[in-house]
């Protein structure tokens, strides 16, 4: 891969390191491969992240994080005044911390202009087509090619960024972490559905787009089969209405089988800690299916017109449905994220049981 610009390959040792993302909670968490990377190739920095304050908690107990910036969307609504007080309070906070290295891997303005104005000797973002002016430029003292992102995980894409750092871009794993009080909070939350701790199974069937949901019917159908005396079935959601109506929909399909549902009860450490103590997890494309995969709980993710070379689990304990190979697809760029078509329609019931029973077994 190469840089957009002509500067020689970076070799100093950074004491205090900045990583900007601003986008959502699944993005965040695969972030972490570059923080992983970054830990290993500085053992002795200071690692801080600049990121939007509701996808907080994916990040909040990493143990390489020393602090998190935070941007609250919120704040528009304060008044331009006060938007504006904030905005420049925290590129005093990010100023004050004297970084001398800020990887921006974000692709708006704002991170753009935070990184040019935050004191740092080096400066690394991406050559985006889209971007490509002096503000730009400006801001960044290194700017790495995207030429080849569209080939790319996501992962691969965020750990490019690290080329000029002479940093391989494989080879990282990435991780949620969760603490003691999550895990025995998740515990009681459980206990008081099922006095008698039993293996389960967490299937996550909701995303806040419709068209990357399955059908409530074969949710039901895949819960009636995997069902038994010896295991529980777990069921999750955020909490948002729509989420937890489809939800009580996929129970009332099944009301003699045995669920429990957590939806809209747990927050996203918790959820981690939920996830990395069942025995599977079957979800869509969502947040908690990139928490599975990264803390190596056997996943199998249904994906419909998603972009499945950059969006697929990261990790080697995963399986991928895609609707893609049982029914012609829409082009991802093409889909209206309002439709109510549930396009992972075409995946068939049978393939999702078989999948699950294998993993049970294994």
């Amino acid at each position: 891969m190469s840089m957009a610009t002509p500067q020689s390959m970076i070799s100093f040792t950074p004491l205090n390191i900045l990583l900007i993302k601003l986008r959502h909670h699944g993005d965040m968490l695969l972030t972490t491969p570059v923080i992983e990377a970054l830990r290993q190739q500085y053992p002795q920095a200071n690692i801080d992240v600049l990121l939007y304050k509701e996808t907080r908690p994916m990040l909040q107990a990493h143990p390489s994080i020393r602090h998190i910036h935070f941007i609250d969307r919120n704040w528009k609504k304060e008044g331009s005044w006060q938007h504006i007080r904030h905005e420049v309070a925290l590129v005093r906070a990010i100023r004050q911390q004297h970084y001398d290295l800020v990887i921006n891997l974000a692709d708006q303005w704002r991170s753009a202009i935070i990184t040019g104005l935050s004191g740092a000797k080096v400066r690394i973002g991406f050559d985006y087509h889209k971007r490509r002016n002096k503000l730009w430029e400006y801001a960044h003292t290194h700017r790495v090619s995207t030429e080849n992102h569209a080939q790319l995980h996501t992962v691969e894409q965020n750990l490019s960024a690290l080329q000029p750092l002479n940093i391989p871009f494989s080879g990282f794993p990435a991780a949620m972490h969760y603490s003691a009080a999550d895990w025995e909070h998740t515990q009681a939350a459980l206990a008081q559905r099922q006095p008698s701790p039993r293996p389960y199974i967490v299937i996550q069937p909701t995303s806040r787009w419709i068209f990357k949901c399955w059908e409530d019917e074969k949710v039901a159908g895949l819960i009636t089969a995997l069902a038994s005396d010896q295991r529980d079935i777990v069921l999750t959601a955020a909490p948002d209405k729509k989420e937890l109506a489809m939800i009580d929909h996929i129970r009332s399909l099944c009301p003699e089988q045995r669920v429990i549902s957590l939806a809209g009860k747990l927050t996203l450490p918790q959820l981690a800690a939920l996830i990395d103590h069942a025995r599977l997890f079957i979800g869509v494309d969502s947040a908690p299916m990139h928490m599975a995969a990264a803390l190596d709980t056997h996943c199998i993710a249904l994906f419909g017109p998603t972009k499945l070379k950059q969006w697929r689990p990261w990790g080697e304990n995963n399986q991928v449905i895609w609707a893609g190979d049982y029914a012609p697809l829409p082009a991802p760029d093409s889909i209206d994220t309002k439709t109510e078509t549930r396009y992972l329609s075409a995946i068939p019931l049978e393939e999702v049981i078989k999948a699950a029973r294998k993993s049970l077994d294994e």
